[in-house]
């Protein structure tokens, strides 16, 4: 067996079960990438400042990036077996180059490495969910363009409760996106601190020029406090409660798309491609996909509650507990990346029945609060006229009517300030149109929430 990085103090190999209990190279090896960036960038330093000779640096970095050339090309395969990514990055540089490999170490720890590779790793990764936020987005502006007028009943307790327009609706779930893009937008801003050169906990005696590798590797500044630089996961918890958040809103949204797709409701058609079958009922088309999405947000509600866990407790400054991270945040990633990926081209592709949102708007008496609004206009207190119209949507209830089939005689019955235009007054169209203050459901306001998150694009 050879011997470890570390070896040295221990006078013995340890047990095989504990190297593979140890090892996080299954899960950290995805950030080979970026340990290589940190690690040219350290080396490009270490040169420049005279703490290693420039000629073993440029080697050094000569050889990262052949390591780097041969992984991407599937030339040199990760070994498995290795301790994690930082260790097998740099055992493999030694057995290409030599003595000078071993240089590459001095002046940092794997503690500050793997913080400055996990910072790096996220900023990509929150840039690839951002994107695909944007794009939900604009999946939702192109279905409420498409379906510009539908109405259908906005709901309260799940029952019918006043007509909205589809688009106003899905104009929602756009804002909510909106606010999760700026979250992951903000999370970044402050994880875009640099933690090497903190090196174990310390900092270091070498003469290193934190500045420039935290330019180098794009970020703002160097971490300040180098015990921060190598416990602070709080990036890691910012970015999972963001994430967190963006499947709580798919998940709402794909309860709706469900719900709106059974037989019940029946206001919309999920596409083949997004749908399966039943081993037994040939009639089924089930929503998997939406019931995937909602049931994937407990694993990402999970990974957030894990990695709050394993901080509540430790002291400063690294401790191995802090391994546990990567699968966490790494679990949530992939997780709202794959989620992202089928809900967008899922809501581009649903057909939406507009009859039958129309019909179901034109039941359950949507129009009442129309009707006691109209009241109130002429002159009636609110509560009197809320007191009136309720009393005869009872009443319709027990004859079976509804209110837009009542005789203008049976509404003169129940008060004189009826009149000719109060059919014009419950028309579901009119009472959607009507609702004209900023916010509402009115075609005034669809320019303006459409304006908006297009200029949010």
């Amino acid at each position: 067996m050879a011997d470890k990085m570390w070896a040295g103090r221990f006078e013995k190999q340890s047990d095989k079960a504990a190297d593979d209990f140890n090892s996080s190279i299954r899960v950290d090896g995805r950030m080979y990438r970026e340990d290589i960036k940190g690690s040219i960038a350290h080396a490009g330093m270490l040169g420049a400042r005279g703490i290693i000779p420039a000629a073993a640096a440029e080697h050094i970095i000569e050889g990262l990036g052949g390591i780097l050339e041969d992984l991407e090309t599937g030339r040199l395969v990760i070994d498995e077996t290795a301790e994690d990514i930082h260790m097998f990055i740099e055992s493999e540089l030694t057995r290409r180059i030599g003595d000078d490999g071993k240089m590459l170490h001095t002046g940092r720890s794997r503690n500050d490495q793997v913080a400055v590779d996990t910072r790096l790793y996220l900023r990509g990764e929150c840039a690839a969910i951002v994107a695909l936020l944007r794009r939900a987005v604009g999946a939702i502006l192109g279905q409420a363009e498409e379906n510009k007028g539908v109405i259908l009943p906005g709901y309260t307790h799940l029952q019918r409760a006043q007509p909205i327009a589809f688009s106003h609706h899905l104009f929602a779930y756009g804002f909510m996106f909106c606010r999760d893009i700026d979250r992951l937008m903000d999370a970044m801003v402050r994880m875009n601190v640099c933690p090497l050169g903190s090196a174990a906990l310390a900092g270091t005696t070498y003469p290193i020029d934190r500045e420039r590798t935290a330019a180098d590797l794009g970020f703002d500044g160097p971490a300040l406090n180098s015990l921060d630089g190598v416990s602070d996961r709080d990036y890691c918890v910012e970015i999972l409660s963001a994430l967190s958040t963006v499947m709580m809103h798919l998940s709402r949204f794909c309860e709706e798309i469900i719900l709106w797709s059974s037989w019940e409701f029946s206001f919309v058609e999920l596409d083949d491609a997004y749908t399966t079958g039943s081993s037994i009922m040939p009639q089924k088309k089930n929503s998997d996909m939406a019931e995937l999405i909602r049931g994937k947000t407990g694993r990402v509600y999970g990974d957030l509650m894990a990695a709050l866990t394993m901080l509540k407790g430790l002291p400063l400054a690294y401790n191995k507990d802090m391994q546990e991270d990567k699968e966490q945040i790494f679990d949530a990633v992939d997780t709202v990346k794959a989620c992202l990926g089928i809900f967008i081209p899922m809501l581009q592709t649903m057909k939406t029945r507009p009859d039958k949102m129309k019909a179901a708007a034109s039941g359950g008496f949507i129009n009442a609060t129309d009707l006691a609004d109209y009241l109130t206009k002429k002159g009636m207190p609110f509560r009197a006229a809320y007191k009136l119209v309720g009393e005869m949507v009872g009443a319709c209830i027990k004859s079976g009517k509804t209110l837009e089939t009542l005789s203008l005689d049976e509404f003169k019955a129940k008060s004189d300030l009826f009149d000719d235009d109060v059919y014009d007054a419950i028309d579901l169209a009119n009472c959607v149109e009507r609702r004209s203050s900023l916010g509402g459901t009115g075609a005034a306001s669809y320019d303006v929430q459409r304006e908006y998150l297009e200029k949010y694009l």
